[in-house]
């Protein structure tokens, strides 16, 4: 099935744990001395903030926000939903956003201001993916793990219709199976 599936492998295994554990070396560097607080985002960064935070040797506290910008489409709305919020004040605290992939950056651009507005002390953005081909909003990310490609994407937590996200790498679907 696999097979069929995948157009291109865009990041190996092995390629995504060198990168985490540098990502965790960076991160663990920068913030000597604080406790950040790690907000994943659901669903799709799960796998990669489980893998980042056990790179990470200072004391931290995780959340998560589940938000949403495409519904059941394959491209974003713009409009973001949040779905899950925080169980936790933000106020004074500094806060490393957690995402799988960032395209258009409407999504980040949108929390990083909420979350600034609610008082946080320093708002870090995270991601293991980028697509900066198809940025709508200039948005700084702090830990950038790949630049890829504008395709559509699958394996370490990013799916389509909730399958493929438990493959141990990163590949381009077919388009036929999501056009």
């Amino acid at each position: 099935m696999e097979d069929q599936i995948i157009k291109e492998i865009l990041v190996t295994e092995d390629q995504i744990k060198k990168r985490v554990k540098e990502l965790g070396e960076q991160i663990t560097k920068d913030y000597q001395g604080k406790e950040p607080v790690v907000v994943g985002i659901l669903k799709g960064a799960v796998v990669f903030l489980s893998d980042l935070i056990r790179e990470l040797k200072i004391p931290i506290h995780i959340d998560f926000m589940a938000v949403s910008s495409y519904g059941k489409s394959s491209m974003s709305t713009g409009e973001v939903r949040i779905i899950k919020d925080l169980d936790f004040s933000v106020e004074g605290k500094d806060i490393i956003i957690v995402e799988d992939i960032i395209d258009t950056g409407l999504t980040l651009g949108y929390l990083k201001e909420l979350l600034n507005k609610r008082g946080a002390k320093s708002v870090k953005i995270c991601t293991l993916l980028d697509k900066p081909e198809r940025r709508k909003v200039d948005i700084d990310v702090d830990y950038k793990g790949f630049i890829i490609p504008d395709e559509f994407i699958i394996g370490y937590g990013l799916d389509f219709n909730e399958k493929y996200r438990n493959y141990s790498f990163v590949a381009a679907l077919k388009e036929e199976y999501y056009k």
